[in-house]
């Protein structure tokens, strides 16, 4: 768009249930996704801390901070290491958590989503290891920062 500015979207309160849902089941995202709590709470009943806490801090711990973005300069493609915008930063961090959760083995969806949350609670899973190389990735071509835009 050359002109007007897109306007902003309002998104509703449940952007996680959101991503998960696919045509339009949202009571089946919901299903899902507070039976991974359940599971979740029913997986580290020794710790003080509740079941959505754990997800807050899986979630907090595969949030990227810096990304790369193509920019061609003179003929040459490098890659610009930028910071993300922090409701970008919420929704990549939501939409690899769920991603790599389907990538899963595992019986049911609220299953692996769970498995998944407690690899991030950990730091490790492949949400966190995808965190782990945009990062790298941006500490790689670092060199090319003063390009950024």
């Amino acid at each position: 768009m050359r002109k007007a500015k897109p306007k902003k979207r309002v998104i509703l309160p449940d952007p996680f249930v959101n991503h998960l849902m696919y045509d339009g089941k949202k009571n089946t995202s919901y299903e899902i996704f507070y039976g991974a709590l359940n599971v979740v709470g029913t997986k580290l009943p020794a710790e003080e801390t509740s079941a959505l806490e754990v997800w807050k801090k899986a979630l907090e711990n595969v949030t990227p901070q810096l990304e790369v973005k193509s920019r061609r300069i003179g003929g040459a493609t490098f890659q610009v290491p930028t910071e993300i915008r922090p409701d970008r930063k919420e929704s990549i961090s939501m939409k690899n958590l769920i991603l790599f959760a389907r990538k899963r083995g595992g019986k049911s969806m609220a299953d692996k989503l769970a498995a998944e949350i407690l690899d991030a609670y950990n730091e490790q899973g492949g949400a966190f290891k995808r965190k782990e190389d945009m990062h790298r990735m941006a500490e790689a071509n670092r060199a090319f920062a003063h390009f950024r835009f």
